[in-house]
């Protein structure tokens, strides 16, 4: 038995609902912090994707119960305090492991995390994590590619996170956990503002935690004694949402998606409606349809509240198909450019210029065998195999299964031909 792979026949208009899944990365480091938790810790609207599979596994290991129930939430408790080793095997799959260092380090006062792993989208290192640890008063060291931190008490203290991309969003959840439960007052500045940490922060929050001025870049906590347990439902996730308005506009079709956050989506829907997407609310959600000329745009990628960076695969995929010549800036991560080589096989007119791409629009896409390299890659090319003419198989779509629970269903529901199958390894 091979790979899996989607077969996409392109053509037809989607149309119809679609009610978007919880977000990927507000749920990663809310499970994270479960480990701060005394108590029973429900979520609600968790996404049943890879990347939450993998970091459930490295939960049980590290001694938390975990347990899927009828109604579709998740159960957790922590139990065993004595493991504190996020061991490579489950970690060098998914860099977000790295999120389970603050709380370690803030409830067991040892955590022992190896060096994590991920999407092949540039270096993404986590100096960061590591500097917010070493402020609150931890000892660091590498020993055999595993980060060791230790630390009988953390001390609040005032942290500036800027990086030379900007502010750090894992960096600033692993700050913000190990914080809750440090000595005294710690100062966040140059915080991540994005919906995943204003989410997190709330979840802390209702399980105990004092923080204020998330979504800001100025965020406080003052440390408590200890946190309970909680229910709480995960937000809606916006690169899902901003995926399926894409998908929308690439096949001039009409979708509602039930429970999209626009405030989520400024940026995003800003250059949607440059390029002549149209985007509304109405009371069953909000309503995306297109206009059969697509004008090109310029795009830069931003921190939050900018253009989303994991939404600039799926945009280009979209402005292969304006009437001009479109500019993509990617500032987050100036190598996330391995879709471009994709998207020129069916026949999309590109070409890289450093962080950028100038995308010069064509007609039509035709259909090719691609390859999926990343998470947001993949998405891309499916959107373009909805929009190709012929049949697409985009292959490696275990990379997409990281961060889309069914998205083959949810597309076929709303009237694409797309088919997930096994066959030979590619």
């Amino acid at each position: 038995m091979g790979l899996p792979y989607f077969e996409i026949i392109g053509g037809p208009r989607l149309r119809g609902s679609v009610r978007l899944s919880g977000a990927k990365n507000a749920a990663l480091p809310i499970l994270a912090a479960s480990i701060l938790c005394e108590g029973e810790v429900v979520l609600r609207d968790v996404p049943r994707v890879a990347d939450v599979a993998s970091l459930t596994e490295l939960l049980a290991k590290l001694g938390v119960d975990v347990e899927w129930r009828a109604d579709g939430s998740l159960k957790l408790i922590a139990r065993d305090e004595m493991n504190c080793r996020a061991e490579y095997d489950i970690v060098r799959k998914m860099r977000a492991s790295i999120c389970v260092l603050g709380p370690l380090l803030a409830k067991r006062h040892r955590a022992q995390v190896s060096m994590p792993g991920g999407c092949a989208i540039g270096d993404r290192p986590v100096d960061l994590h590591l500097r917010a640890m070493r402020e609150l008063g931890a000892e660091i060291e590498l020993i055999n590619g595993d980060i060791v931190a230790k630390s009988k008490r953390l001390r609040g203290t005032e942290m500036f996170l800027g990086g030379p991309f900007g502010s750090t969003v894992l960096g600033t959840a692993n700050a913000m956990m190990a914080a809750v439960l440090a000595d005294g007052l710690t100062v966040i500045e140059m915080a991540a503002c994005e919906p995943e940490v204003v989410d997190l922060a709330n979840f802390l929050n209702q399980c105990g935690a004092a923080i204020s001025g998330q979504g800001t870049p100025r965020i406080v906590i003052e440390g408590v004694k200890e946190l309970h347990g909680c229910e709480y439902t995960i937000i809606p996730d916006r690169i899902e949402a901003g995926t399926f308005m894409v998908a929308a506009a690439i096949t001039n079709g009409e979708l509602t998606l039930e429970n999209a956050r626009l405030d989520h989506l400024m940026a995003f829907v800003d250059r949607l409606a440059a390029i002549g997407v149209n985007v509304e609310k109405n009371d069953k959600g909000v309503v995306v349809s297109s206009a059969r000329r697509l004008e090109p745009v310029d795009v830069t990628t931003q921190p939050f509240p900018g253009f989303p960076t994991d939404l600039q695969a799926q945009i280009m995929a979209l402005l292969c198909l304006a009437d001009g010549n479109s500019v993509i800036t990617e500032k987050i991560f100036p190598d996330r450019f391995l879709h471009v080589a994709e998207l020129a096989r069916m026949g999309a007119r590109l070409r890289k210029e450093g962080p950028t791409v100038i995308v010069q629009g064509v007609k039509r896409l035709v259909a090719a065998p691609v390859m999926a390299s990343d998470l947001r890659a993949s998405a891309a090319l499916v959107l373009a195999g909805l929009a190709a003419r012929g049949t697409t198989r985009v292959h490696r779509i275990y990379h997409l299964e990281r961060g889309y629970q069914q998205l083959d269903d949810k597309l076929r529901a709303v009237g694409a031909e797309i088919q997930r199958k096994e066959g030979d390894e590619v």
